[in-house]
C-alpha cells in the first residue's frame, strides 16, 4: 500500500511517498481503510521530533474510513462498520491498523470528510471550553488564531454557549471568516504594537476571565498580560514554537492567575468519555453549533506541500489528506 513515511525529523520535505507493507491487525485490533486524515499542528510536531516518534513512521493521527479486517477478540466493531479515530499514528495512508476500542461508529449522516474534520479538533474544543475553562453566557474570551481550524470551531462554540469572542488573526480576509464565525471583535495581531492593550481597550478597559492560546511562543506574553485577576490562561498548542521557560512567580505577579497546558489524550482517556465527547461534537455538527470547513485536500504525494501550507498559514479552515488521488480535482474546486 501507499504511506507516506518518515525516515528523518526535519522540515516538511522529509515527508516521503512510499510502498510499504500493509499492515495486519493484532489482537484487539482492526484494519481501516483510510478515506480521509485530518492535517493538524501535531502532524508537525512528529514530523520536526519536538514530539518523537520512533523512525520511521507514518504521520497523521485522526482518520475515517471502514473496517476491512479484525484482529482475535475485537467486539467494539466489525468488518464494514463506519469509523472514525484520534490521537492513533499512522493515517497518512491508504490503510491504518487502530486499537479497536479507541474507534468512534460513525452515524450514518456524518461522512468521512466530516469525521476526519472535526473529530480531533472538535473533541479538543469540548474539552477546552467545558472542562479547561467551562464557559459561562456573558464571558468575553480571547481567541487567537481565530480563522484556524481550531479557532473557527473555538469561536462557534463558545458563541453558541453565551460567551463574547475577542479573536485575533494575521490578515483582514482571515478576520472576516472569525466574524463569520461568530467573533464579536477581531484584532489583526500586525497591526497593534501592544495586543494586550488593544483587548482591554474592546473589553472596556478590563482584562478577560480566560486567553485560549493554541499559538505559544509568539502570543504567550500578551496572552498573560491579557488577563483579569484570577483569570486563566489555556494554552493548548505551540503553532509558533515552545514557550521558553519562566518563573511561576509571573502568575502572581499577574494577579494570581492560572495556566494548564492541556493534552486530549488525557480528556478521552477511558472509551465512554471518548464516545461521550464525539457524541456532542457530532450533535453540535447536525445543530449547526458547529459549521465545518474544509478548505484543502491533498493527495498522499502532496502531504508535504500541505504542511508547508499549514505552517506558512497560508490555510483557513480545515486540511484533509485523501488518498484517493482525485482529491486533487475536488480540492482545486473548493479553493476555486
Amino acid at each position: 500500500m501507499r504511506a507516506i513515511q518518515v525516515y528523518e525529523v526535519g522540515g516538511p520535505e522529509v515527508l516521503q511517498e512510499a510502498v510499504v507493507d500493509q499492515p495486519r491487525p493484532g489482537p484487539g485490533e482492526a484494519l481501516v481503510e483510510v478515506a480521509a486524515s485530518g492535517i493538524n499542528f501535531l502532524d508537525v510536531y512528529h514530523r520536526e521530533g519536538r514530539y518523537s516518534l520512533p523512525l520511521p513512521f507514518t504521520p497523521g493521527s485522526e482518520g475515517a474510513g471502514t473496517v476491512v479486517e479484525v484482529g482475535p477478540g475485537v467486539a467494539d466493531v466489525a468488518v464494514g462498520d463506519r469509523v472514525g479515530w484520534v490521537e492513533i499514528p499512522g493515517t497518512y495512508a491508504e490503510r491504518a491498523v487502530v486499537d479497536s476500542s479507541r474507534l468512534v461508529p460513525l452515524p450514518d449522516d456524518i461522512g468521512f470528510e466530516t469525521a476526519a474534520a472535526v473529530l480531533l479538533q472538535g473533541m479538543t474544543a469540548h474539552y477546552l471550553v467545558k472542562d479547561a475553562y467551562p464557559v459561562q453566557g456573558g464571558d468575553t474570551v480571547l481567541v487567537h488564531a481565530a480563522a484556524g481550524g481550531m479557532g473557527l470551531l473555538l469561536t462557534q462554540l463558545i458563541t453558541h454557549l453565551g460567551g463574547r469572542v475577542i479573536g485575533t488573526t494575521s490578515t483582514t480576509a482571515k478576520a472576516e471568516l472569525a466574524k463569520r464565525a461568530g467573533a464579536a471583535e477581531v484584532i489583526l495581531s500586525s497591526a497593534v504594537d501592544d495586543l494586550a492593550a488593544e483587548v482591554r481597550r474592546l473589553n472596556g478597559g478590563q482584562g478577560l476571565p480566560v486567553v485560549f492560546d493554541g499559538v505559544g511562543a509568539h502570543t504567550f506574553d500578551a496572552s498573560l498580560a491579557s488577563l483579569r485577576t484570577r483569570g486563566h490562561l489555556v494554552l493548548f498548542g505551540a503553532a509558533s514554537g515552545a514557550v521558553p521557560p519562566f518563573d511561576p512567580i509571573r502568575l502572581a505577579h499577574g494577579g494570581s492567575l492560572t495556566l494548564i497546558r492541556p493534552s486530549l489524550g488525557d480528556f478521552i482517556a477511558d472509551r465512554s468519555e471518548l464516545l461521550r465527547r464525539a457524541a456532542d461534537v457530532f450533535e453540535w455538527v447536525r445543530s449547526k453549533a458547529l459549521e465545518i470547513t474544509v478548505t484543502g485536500r491533498y493527495a498522499l504525494s502532496e502531504a508535504a506541500q500541505a504542511h508547508s501550507d499549514l505552517e506558512a498559514r497560508r490555510t483557513t479552515g480545515k486540511l484533509l489528506v485523501v488518498p484517493d488521488a482525485a482529491a486533487i480535482g475536488r480540492r482545486e474546486e473548493t479553493q476555486s
